[in-house]
């Protein structure tokens, strides 16, 4: 999934990396760090469990390229395996063009037509509101780099 914000690419970056602010600009409800803090930057090992409605999943940062690359995999839920990276690109023009994706394998077998029909939209809702935040430059918390 795609997107273009007007932001920079650090701008974009930094709110990725800011774990607290994606109940503002995600269909994600509630955030939280295993043994950590998402109020400071998050880092490649960390955890984070996220709750949307009754669902809840974990995730570990696996690969984070400053300005470019976040990279994370689901630790639980329905997946025997799945790796989400987000990729930023600066635009020549300005701003930053935004891609979302993943590689996954459900557990359940047959089920991936679903997996892949419900992450489309989920991860489109998640690009398209991190571009906009990202460009109202909401993530300007003291302490946050």
């Amino acid at each position: 999934m795609t997107a273009h914000s007007s932001a920079n690419p650090d701008a974009v970056f930094t709110v990725l990396v800011h774990t607290a602010t994606w109940p503002s600009w995600s269909p994600i409800e509630a955030v939280e760090i295993e043994g950590g803090d998402p109020e400071r930057p998050q880092q490649v090992g960390d955890t984070r469990v996220f709750r949307t409605g009754r669902a809840t999943s974990r995730e570990r940062i696996v690969e984070l390229v400053t300005d470019q690359r976040f990279g994370y995999e689901n630790v639980s839920g329905p997946f025997r395996s799945y790796r989400g990276t987000v990729e930023l690109t600066e635009v020549p023009r300005g701003g930053t063009s935004i891609t979302w994706s993943a590689v996954f394998e459900p557990k359940l077998r047959l089920s991936g037509p679903f997996w892949r029909w419900y992450l489309t939209r989920f991860m489109q809702r998640m690009v398209d509101g991190l571009a906009v935040y990202a460009e109202a430059g909401k993530d300007r918390t003291p302490g946050v780099c």
